[in-house]
C-alpha cells in the first residue's frame, strides 16, 4: 500500500470521543498497525462546547500518531501549515467529523488530499467533496442525481460509540447498582451548563430518594472535567445559582475504604456516586431512566436505547453560551457576547422551544420522543415527573422501544473506514 496520511478534522467534546474513537479503531482494523504506512493525524477546530482537553484526549488513543489543538486551527485552515509545522506526505485523504463541512474542502484542497466527510443531518459542498457517508438515506433525499454516487449510508457513529463494548463483562463495581433503581444524571461538563444543571439534578435526586428511597443515583463524570470542579458547582457559596433551585449543596467524599470512589453527599444525607470510567456505557445501559441537559449526552442516550428527560433550565440566560456553529462562537466573545447571548437565547425561548426538537432523538424522529421540558424549572416538578414514570414502567418501556426505531443502522465507523480505503486504492 501507498504510504499515507488520514487526516481527521473533529472539534468539540462529544465529537472527539463518540465520532473519532470508532473511526481511528476502524481505520487501523481496516489499514494496519503499521504506523509507517498509514499515519493518522487529528486536527480540531474550535467548539463553544469544547473544554480545552480534547487534543489530550484524541491523544489518548492508541491509533493517533499527531494532533493538533483547536487554538492552531486558523492558521493551518489559511496557510496549510499546523503550529509544529508538520510534514505530509503525497497522498492522502481528509476526514471530516466534526465542525464545519467548509473545513475538508479547503484543506483537502491545500494539501491535495481526496476528502471523505461524515453528515448526520445534511451534506453541503456536493461538488467540491469526494465522499459522504451518510446516517440515513434522507440525508441525500434532495441532493442532484449527478452527486448520488458520492453517497453512502454508513448508519449512525453516535449508536456505534455507545455499542462497541456493550457485549463484554461489566465491571464489578456496577454489580451493586444494579440491585436497585439507578437513575443517571448527566448535568454537562461546562461550566453554562453546570452551573444550573448540578444543583437542579442534584434537587431533584433529594425529592425522589426521599419519596422512594430504593432509588440509586449515580454521575457519570465527563472526561473533560475534573471532581473538585464539579463540585464546586454544588455548593452554594460558589455557586449561587444553586440557591435558584433552593439547593442546600453537597461535599465531594472521596472513600479510602471504598477504593477512592468518589461521592457527592447531599445536605439531606443523600449520596450520589461520581462515576469516572469513560465511556460509561455499561453503566448508562443499567439506567431505567436519566436527567440529562442538551447535546451529545443526548444522542448517547438515545444510542443505547435509554429512557432521559430533557432540562433546560432558563433561570440564568447568559449561563446559556453552548450552542453548535457560530452563534456558540459569538455568544463567547468578549464585551459583545452578553448581550448577544441574552438576544439569542430571548429569541429561541420566544419562537424554537415550540418545536420540542432539541434533543438528538427526537430530532431523529422529527416527533418529541423524550420529554423536552424547558423553563425555570424546579426539583420538585421535575421530581413528580421521574416519580411517575418509576410507577408506571411501560412508559419507560415505550420510550425505549421509540428509541431502538429512531437509530440508524449499525457499523458506521467500519463502513467510514472502508470509504477511506476506496479512496486510497483510488491514487
Amino acid at each position: 500500500m501507498t504510504k499515507v496520511d488520514i487526516l481527521i478534522l473533529s472539534n468539540g467534546p462529544g465529537e472527539v470521543t463518540t465520532w473519532v474513537r470508532p473511526v481511528v479503531k476502524a481505520l487501523r482494523q481496516e489499514l494496519g498497525d503499521d504506523h509507517s504506512e498509514a499515519r493518522i493525524s487529528v486536527v480540531l477546530s474550535p467548539c463553544p462546547n469544547a473544554s480545552g482537553k480534547e487534543a489530550a484526549i484524541a491523544l489518548s488513543y492508541p491509533e493517533v500518531d499527531r494532533v493538533q489543538g483547536a487554538e492552531h486551527f486558523w492558521q493551518f485552515l489559511l496557510w496549510g501549515k499546523t503550529f509544529e509545522n508538520w510534514d505530509w506526505r503525497s497522498h492522502g485523504v481528509v476526514v471530516f467529523l466534526g465542525g464545519d463541512q467548509i473545513f475538508p474542502v479547503i484543506i483537502g484542497r491545500k494539501l491535495g488530499y481526496r476528502t471523505v466527510v461524515y453528515a448526520e443531518w445534511g451534506a453541503r459542498w456536493h461538488n467540491w467533496i469526494d465522499r459522504f457517508g451518510i446516517m440515513k438515506p434522507e440525508v441525500a433525499a434532495r441532493v442532484s442525481q449527478k452527486y448520488a454516487h458520492k453517497f453512502t449510508v454508513v448508519g449512525d457513529l453516535m449508536a456505534e460509540a455507545a455499542g462497541e463494548n456493550l457485549d463484554s463483562n461489566f465491571p464489578l463495581s456496577i454489580t451493586p447498582l444494579l440491585k436497585t433503581e439507578l437513575i443517571g444524571l448527566l448535568p454537562g461538563s461546562k461550566a453554562a451548563k453546570l452551573a444550573q444543571g448540578v444543583p437542579l439534578t442534584l434537587g431533584i435526586a433529594e425529592y425522589v430518594h426521599a419519596k422512594r428511597p430504593q432509588t440509586r443515583f449515580v454521575i457519570p463524570v465527563a472526561p473533560t472535567l475534573d471532581l473538585q470542579t464539579l463540585s464546586t458547582f454544588a455548593d452554594p457559596q460558589k455557586n449561587s445559582i444553586a440557591e435558584i433551585f433552593g439547593f442546600g449543596g453537597a461535599s465531594l467524599i472521596v472513600s479510602e475504604e471504598a477504593r477512592g470512589k468518589a461521592f457527592l453527599k447531599t445536605a439531606s444525607g443523600l449520596t450520589v456516586e461520581l462515576w469516572q470510567e469513560n465511556p460509561a456505557y455499561h453503566l448508562l445501559s443499567q439506567c431505567c431512566i436519566c436527567l440529562t441537559t442538551v447535546g451529545a449526552n443526548t444522542a448517547e442516550l438515545g444510542a443505547l436505547g435509554v429512557p432521559m428527560i430533557v432540562l433546560l433550565p432558563t433561570q440564568q440566560l447568559d449561563a446559556m453560551r453552548s450552542w453548535d456553529g457560530l452563534p456558540g462562537l459569538l455568544a463567547n466573545l468578549p464585551v459583545v457576547g452578553t448581550p448577544f447571548t441574552n438576544v439569542i437565547n430571548w429569541l429561541f425561548l420566544k419562537f424554537v422551544r415550540r418545536k420540542g426538537l432539541l434533543a438528538w432523538p427526537n430530532i431523529w424522529a422529527q416527533e418529541e420522543i423524550v420529554p423536552e421540558l424547558m423553563g425555570e424549572l424546579q426539583p420538585q416538578e421535575i421530581g413528580e415527573m421521574v416519580l411517575d414514570f418509576l410507577a408506571h414502567p411501560e412508559k419507560l418501556e415505550n420510550i425505549r422501544a421509540k428509541l431502538r426505531s429512531a437509530r440508524g443502522q449499525s457499523g458506521a465507523a467500519e463502513k467510514i473506514a472502508t470509504l477511506v480505503k476506496e479512496e486510497i486504492e483510488s491514487f
